[in-house]
This record gives structure tokens, sequence and C-alpha cells, in this order.
């Protein structure tokens, strides 16, 4: 897969790592996570989806900090979270949200296989024990696996972790983390000032 990182992912690693303040950034990157792919959805069914996502996308944030308590880099913890929402994405059959093709999931998978399976997590059950509270159901869209459509998808990048920096320069395995990071600097942590990138 590939993601971007800049400093406020940084940041926002720091922040969920944290007594109190780890509490308000995942609020704040959960509300982030629901605008950027609710946008991503189709109109006519983004506003029914939402309820589901939020509780979704706040359980993932457990797995994150997880994967980091087992060594796994920024860049590999946060893929790992989306890898878990692309296996919700597709067992709904919301392809148009997916950020890489149906027939590279178990690809990316078996990259991160020891740690899914660990925690009871695969294609058709995302969260495994990170399941911590009730996820609101949504309606799905099963007619979609079809034929997929994936708008928003990039495919080709199944075989490692992919980071696009701020200057558009793709790097395998992601940038060396900065010493000295300012936590206010995580998405969330100041009004208005978050975008897609930082998803």
């Amino acid at each position: 897969m590939k993601l971007r990182q800049n400093i406020r992912h940084f940041a926002a690693k720091k922040a969920l790592t944290m007594p109190v303040v780890g509490d308000i950034a995942t609020e704040k990157l959960v509300d982030l996570h629901v605008r950027v792919f609710g946008e991503k959805a189709d109109p006519a069914h983004r506003e029914e989806r939402e309820p589901h996502l939020e509780a979704f996308f706040d359980c993932t944030f457990d797995t994150y900090v997880a994967a980091l308590e087992e060594g796994y880099t920024e860049a590999e913890a946060r893929e790992i979270t989306h890898v878990q929402a692309n296996f919700d994405f597709y067992n709904h059959g919301w392809t148009e949200m997916m950020e890489f093709p149906a027939d590279e999931l178990e690809a990316h998978y078996e990259r991160y296989e020891q740690f899914f399976r660990r925690y009871g997590i695969d294609i058709a059950n995302p969260l495994g024990d990170f399941r911590t509270q009730e996820v609101p159901e949504a309606p799905s869209t099963p007619e979609r696996l079809q034929d997929p459509e994936h708008p928003h998808a990039e495919g080709g990048f199944a075989d490692d972790v992919y980071v696009e920096d701020e200057d558009g320069e793709v790097r395998v395995g992601g940038q060396e983390e900065p010493r000295d990071v300012d936590v206010n600097a995580a998405p969330g942590m100041r009004d208005g000032d978050t975008d897609e990138s930082e998803a």
C-alpha cells in the first residue's frame, strides 16, 4: 500500500501513546478518518455508513498502538489499520472506498499474517480481538463485488509499505522518525487544520 507520511503522522503517534492526550487524539483522528473515507463513499450511502465507520476506526487505533508496541514502524502500524479498513470495505461491497484493488487483499493479509493471526484478524473478521465496542452495522452493496470499481485504489504496492513524503518522493519502509516531535502538530490537535493526507 502507498501511504503519505510527514511530521504530523509522527506527532499523532506520540499523541496516541500518551495518557489523556491519547484519548483526545483518538477522537480527533476518528473524526478525520470518517470524513476522509466518507467523502470516498457513494454520496447516496455516505450518511448511513458514518456510525459504522466511527466505531470501526475507533477500534483500529487500539490496533495501531498494539502494533507500535510490538515494534512495527509508524508506517507499518498505520498500514495495518488501513488494511483492516479495506477488509471491512470489501466485506460490505464498498469497493469505491478501497485504497487497493480487491485482488490484493490476500497479499496485504499475508504481509502482516503473524500480527493478524495473533489478534484473530482476517479478511472476514477485520477487527479480531480489537472489536472492543459495538460496531453498528451499515447496509452493504454486495453487487459491487461482481465488477468492482476502485476509483481511489492504487495497485502494485502489495509487496511492502510504500511511503510518499511531502516532496512526492516514494520510498519503501517510510521515513526515519524525527528525534523531537511536537505533539501539538498531530492532526486535530489544532482546530481546522486537518486534510486527507493525514489519514
